[in-house]
């Protein structure tokens, strides 16, 4: 007590001459404001986005690099453009020369010619025979068919005569009865003396006559039998020997045709030659497929030799419709959908990106996209294609195709608490509303189903 009561009495004068210190409260004060400022900016709108890299490319892949391909295997004889130089559809890029035998011969379509003409004639004059074979077999059935029905009446006359024969034979061996009976009562009669001999004599030679006309018409019948026969066999040989003659001309039209057959199939096939050597000597130029600059060169010098489908040229069209192509995660493809908003930083422009606030982003531009592959295009990443935005700044004129690029595909707003809190997860962005485009194309094909 008694040193506190000469301290207070004394009053130290150090101790006087010294102030409290503001420092310390101004940081409190400070940190407090940073404080309620990192509060407050917690409850800031953020704009998720799925983030992507990839590079320049053409939209229409007509519109892309293209490699300038020989169709034929040959010789490099002149070149007609340089790398760098600007070519026009059908443009000649170089000169080949033939490196097959086959094909050696300058005046090998004049040859192709002359055994297409020689082909043809030889197919008009088998078709001649074929016409003239075929006019052989028709006179040949009319010939059987008029032969045939003559063997044929033939065969009826003689059936007719066969029937007439045998009547006159069975009424002759009746009249012959009736003779030979008369003939008996009257030689008894005779015996017994009750005729006399001129009336036997008639009587008997009436006998003998009527004998004899027998013996004729069993004469006249079998020759009409044999005559019968004879027509059946000649019926049945007019038609073996027509047939024969017949088979003969159909087995030469038969060959005939197959010689025909041949030479068309021989025609066919020249003709097939004479056309693939007319595409062939075209082939010798190799042409420019559209315009654009010549890029790079595949093949160098005179006199090398290049394979058929070898690269000889690399084309750039030259006013591609520029695209972004850009790889994402697989975890974020579910979240994209045709029409999202895109902003893209270009390699070689400057910019200063903001990728929750797109708004305030300098040096970046405004893309849409277009394309979502349908399966991974490498690793486990999945392509998009990008197009340049219609409401927003237009792309730059110098950008090239392969130019390396990044992107940020635009979903929805969220507080930045929330954001952060999602990255620490490692959750995926939040994603509440499609775009209005890819709602018209799901109503569309759900319609489409109905």
């Amino acid at each position: 007590m008694e040193v506190r009561e000469e301290l207070t009495s004394k009053e130290l004068y150090t101790l006087k001459t010294l102030k409290t210190p503001s420092a310390g409260r101004r940081l409190a004060r400070v940190l407090l404001g940073i404080g309620a400022i990192f509060f407050i900016v917690l409850f800031v709108p953020w704009q998720q986005n799925i983030q992507g890299v990839g590079n320049v490319t053409a939209f229409t892949p007509s519109n892309r690099p293209q490699s300038v391909e020989s169709a034929i295997a040959g010789r490099i004889e002149s070149w007609k453009v340089r790398e760098g130089e600007f070519v026009s559809i059908n443009d000649t890029i170089l000169t080949l020369s033939e490196i097959k035998d086959k094909y050696f011969d300058p005046d090998l379509l004049i040859r192709l010619e002359e055994q297409l003409e020689a082909k043809a004639n030889s197919i008009i004059s088998k078709q001649a025979k074929v016409d003239a074979l075929k006019n052989q077999i028709k006179a040949l059935n009319d010939g059987l068919t008029v032969k045939y029905e003559q063997a044929q009446n033939k065969l009826a006359q003689t059936g007719f005569k066969l029937i007439s024969d045998s009547v006159d034979y069975l009424a002759e061996k009746v009249r012959f009865n009736n003779f030979s009976n008369q003939y008996e009562r009257n030689k008894t009669l005779y015996d017994a003396g009750n005729i006399a001999l001129t009336k036997f004599q008639d009587i008997e030679s009436k006998y003998q006559e009527s004998r004899m006309k027998v013996v004729s018409s069993e004469n006249k019948y079998l020759e009409a039998k044999a005559e019968l026969v004879n027509s059946r066999v000649n019926l049945a040989g007019v038609q073996a020997e027509y047939q024969d003659k017949i088979s003969k001309a159909q087995s030469d039209l038969n060959a005939t045709l197959s010689e025909l057959f041949d030479a068309e199939a021989s025609l066919a096939k020249l003709k097939n030659e004479y056309a693939n050597m007319q595409i062939r000597n075209k082939q010798y130029q190799v042409i420019a497929p559209q315009s654009g600059f010549v890029v790079r060169a595949m093949q160098a010098g005179i006199g090398e030799t290049i394979k058929e489908g070898e690269a000889v040229v690399t084309i750039m069209p030259a006013d591609p419709d520029v695209a972004v192509e850009m790889y994402v995660k697989a975890m974020d493809v579910p979240l994209l959908s045709i029409g999202r908003k895109v902003r893209i930083e270009f390699d070689g422009w400057p910019a200063l990106q903001f990728s929750g606030w797109p708004s305030v982003s300098v040096g970046t531009f405004g893309g849409v996209v277009q394309v979502i592959d349908y399966f991974n295009t490498q690793g486990n990443e999945f392509r998009i294609l990008v197009t340049p935005d219609p409401d927003d700044e237009q792309w730059p004129e110098q950008l090239r195709l392969g130019s390396g690029t990044k992107g940020w595909v635009m979903l929805d707003n969220v507080p930045i608490w929330y954001e952060i809190w999602r990255q620490l997860n490692g959750f995926p962005p939040s994603l509440y509303e499609e775009p209005s485009s890819d709602k018209a194309g799901k109503e569309n094909k759900k319609s489409k189903a109905k």
